[in-house]
C-alpha cells in the first residue's frame, strides 16, 4: 500500500500548479514552483497500485524519504523554553509613565 492515497499526489500536483500558488511561491522564493515531482509521485503510485510494480515502489519511496528529510533540514527559528520565566506573574510595565 502507497505511503499516502494517490488522489493526495493528483491534489498536491494541481495545487501546485494553480495560480495563486505559482504567485506565492515566486514571490517567497523568486523562482516559479517545480511541480514535476507531484506528477511524478502519482504517476508511480497509480503504477503501484495497479500492477504492484517494484520500481514505482521504490520511486514513491525514495520520494517520500527526500521530501521528510528536506523537511527536517531546517531548524527551528525560536529556541523552545523549558520552564516560563521567573516574573511570568507581573503585570506588565507598559502602561507606567516613562
Amino acid at each position: 500500500q502507497p505511503p499516502r492515497p494517490c488522489e493526495d499526489y493528483w491534489w498536491e500536483w494541481k495545487h501546485c500548479r494553480g495560480l495563486r500558488h505559482a504567485f506565492h511561491h515566486y514571490y517567497t522564493h523568486g523562482e516559479l514552483p517545480a511541480c514535476g515531482r507531484w506528477r511524478d509521485d502519482y504517476e508511480a503510485c497509480r503504477a503501484w497500485e495497479t500492477g504492484r510494480a517494484a520500481a514505482a515502489q521504490e520511486a514513491l519511496c525514495n520520494s517520500e524519504r527526500a521530501r521528510v528529510m528536506e523537511r527536517q533540514k531546517y531548524a527551528p527559528v525560536w529556541t523552545l523554553r523549558k520552564s516560563p520565566p521567573p516574573d511570568w506573574y507581573l503585570p506588565l510595565e507598559q502602561d507606567k509613565p516613562n
